[in-house]
């Protein structure tokens, strides 16, 4: 088999495989609330209720240093009036894109409910307390993986990395207060928020909300 027949085949087989093969949710865009928040705590809530796994997780998009786009799934720390909070080590390289360029994208997708909800926005860092609290909420050996400010970094010898993590590892356990500087609570504010709802007819719904003087305004779109 050629390229070409290769690349027919593999197309032909992704056609093949369905989606959104089970019942869907209704969404009515004419009784969403005026804040997306709520909209997006009541998907997120159905989500859970029905056991969908890892409900919270979701894509952050970011720009480097370059312009490239970069993505990786995180899970989502909590969200209130000031946005949608995610958490990451400033040395990283989320931490450091977003350093140079404070703006990003979430989204969320629940395929068995055929349902997505997208952010862009602006992204401010927590404060010192804020940061210290989440840091000091996540495992032991979460912490001590920070505490190495090793992430992304090439990784030639597992040996090495497994010795130096016993050792952070020990420092956390003798040091239960110890904070990593560098972990970071991020907040995005969302300038826009757009929530979708597949159809089997393909006619997907999709209704987005946009930041404006006086509160929300929101958009039906074409699917």
């Amino acid at each position: 088999m050629d390229d070409g027949d290769h690349g027919t085949a593999v197309r032909a087989w992704l056609r093949d495989i369905e989606v959104f093969a089970g019942p869907l949710p209704e969404f009515e865009p004419e009784q969403a609330p005026a804040d997306p928040t709520t909209l997006f705590m009541s998907w997120l809530s159905e989500a859970v209720r029905d056991g969908l796994r890892d409900p919270h997780a979701m894509t952050l998009s970011t720009v480097d240093e370059a312009g490239d786009p970069d993505a990786r799934v995180l899970i989502l720390k909590g969200v209130d009036a000031g946005g949608w909070q995610f958490a990451g080590h400033g040395f990283s390289p989320k931490g450091r894109q977003l350093a140079v360029h404070s703006r990003a994208a979430l989204t969320f997708y629940w395929p068995e409910h055929g349902r997505q909800v997208r952010l862009r926005g602006a992204v401010v860092p927590g404060s010192a307390e804020d940061n210290a609290a989440d840091f000091l909420s996540r495992s032991a050996t979460a912490r001590a993986e920070s505490l190495l400010g090793r992430q992304s970094q090439y990784l030639a010898d597992t040996a090495e990395r497994d010795e130096a993590l016993e050792k952070s590892l020990a420092q956390v356990r003798s040091e239960p207060a110890l904070v990593d500087a560098a972990w970071t609570l991020y907040t995005l504010a969302p300038a826009e928020v757009e929530f979708w709802q597949a159809a089997r007819s393909r006619v997907h719904t999709r209704l987005r909300y946009e930041r404006a003087e006086q509160g929300w305004e929101r958009f039906r779109l074409w699917s």
